[in-house]
């Protein structure tokens, strides 16, 4: 699996060769997320962060408010790794302070030591220390306290020159099974596809910011077929995780696809296909997954127009139905609604509106065992009925919660007085 590295200094997203020049400026790291995206899991490091001379807190905060992150580069306490957790990081990235006192204050499962070496030596503070110690001896001091590793080999860095397959198989086989991330001169898919055979994760930067490596190429080099026609089943989701249907794609539909962050995919009778192009029901393109299999493909979209079924329907199995559904029914209905009905009486009254959320929470709140059901049913309506009239999506709040989980964190969560209710 590839994670594309945004290196930033000075608040720009760079490549640096060696861990030290500065080759390439690339500009707004925001810009070049949105880019990297579709890939999934986004590595950010702060490069100013790491040299100790300044920090770029403002715009990763931007990138882990808005994009899956693993956040490193100048975490050397507890402090600033529990700040990236509860900003949303999905995982924070030590090196100098990857020291068995610290990480033991943290969650294992989220956390990745950086072992960043010069010809198998681990370095740190920013690659100009020397500590004295071998990569796979560093692994076994700390192996119990991580569940990952990232290990950069720095001569080889920025330099496109290739990985050494033989070093990142032994690093797989002495990290005694926690998942390593390799980094350092990874130039083609083939290096992707086999570093991922070995059991490791390709982390790539300078490569993908010269257009060397294709960014299609890079997250699908790790597919395989064992179909005559060397297809891939693509199973397409919506941002919720809804199944909408079952496609077909292979290397050119998925290059495409990625080209232009629409749904292609390859169709058995009309070759490339751009999902709605006749019926108005077109797909951006939002994340491609890989089974862990590597033989199947998950494509997140945003669908459009009335769903991905030919025969009209949101699903290939029917209408969908539970919350989802209705906030897709509800949202249709918001400059459709038929004169008279309830849910025009609440789009367009906001006062009703909030005496019936303050009215349906209390009733929640007072309920039986068995009258929580109904009652949860009717606050959830009218709490996507508020979304809707202020246009918010339903994502966006399943967004937040997501990032909520990844709070260490947590406030103590006590009622409000009248008065601070009404501040």
């Amino acid at each position: 699996m590839i994670i594309p590295s945004i290196d930033i200094m000075g608040g720009c997203a760079v490549q640096l060769v060696g861990g030290r020049e500065k080759v390439l400026d690339a500009g707004d790291p925001v810009s070049v997320a949105e880019h990297f995206a579709v890939a999934g899991e986004l590595a950010v490091i702060d490069l100013d962060g790491a040299f100790g001379r300044g920090d770029n807190t403002a715009i990763i905060h931007e990138l882990v408010r808005r994009f899956p992150c693993r956040v490193g580069g100048g975490i050397r306490d507890v402090e600033t790794a529990r700040k990236w957790f509860d900003a949303g990081a999905t995982r924070v990235i030590l090196g100098t302070a990857a020291v068995p006192e610290i990480l033991s204050q943290l969650p294992a499962q989220r956390v990745i030591a950086a072992l960043d070496a010069v010809e198998g030596e681990v370095v740190v503070d920013g690659w100009r220390r020397p500590t004295g110690w071998g990569i796979l001896e560093r692994m076994a001091k700390l192996k119990g306290f991580v569940n990952g590793f990232l290990v950069t080999f720095v001569e080889r860095e920025g330099r496109m020159g290739g990985v050494d397959l033989d070093r990142v198989a032994e690093v797989v086989a002495g990290s005694d099974k926690v998942r390593v991330t390799v980094a350092g001169g990874i130039t083609t898919g083939q290096e992707i596809a086999a570093i991922d055979r070995l059991g490791a994760d390709a982390q790539v930067g300078m490569a993908l910011y010269t257009g060397h490596l294709n960014l299609a190429e890079a997250i699908a080099s790790p597919l395989r077929s064992d179909r005559p026609d060397g297809l891939w089943p693509t199973v397409v989701v919506d941002r919720c995780g809804l199944a909408l249907g079952l496609a077909w794609s292979n290397s050119k539909s998925v290059r495409e696809a990625i080209r232009i962050r629409r749904g292609v995919y390859h169709s058995r009778f009309r070759g490339l296909w751009v999902k709605g192009m006749s019926s108005g029901n077109t797909q951006e393109l939002l994340r491609v997954d890989l089974d862990c299999d590597r033989d199947t493909l998950r494509f997140t979209v945003n669908q459009q127009g009335s769903g991905f079924c030919h025969t009209g329907t949101r699903t290939c199995w029917g209408e969908a139905g539970g919350i989802s559904a209705l906030f897709h029914r509800l949202e249709a209905r918001c400059h459709a609604a038929p004169e008279g009905s309830y849910t025009r009486r609440l789009l367009g009254d906001p006062q009703l509106l909030a005496a019936k959320l303050t009215e349906e929470a209390a009733e929640l709140s007072m309920a039986s065992r068995e009258e929580v059901i109904a009652e949860a049913a009717d606050l959830i309506y009218f709490v996507l009925v508020a979304m809707v009239r202020a246009g918010v999506k339903l994502r966006d709040v399943e967004a937040e919660l997501n990032r909520r989980s990844f709070r260490l964190s947590r406030r103590p969560g006590n009622a409000k007085t009248s008065v601070e209710g009404n501040q």
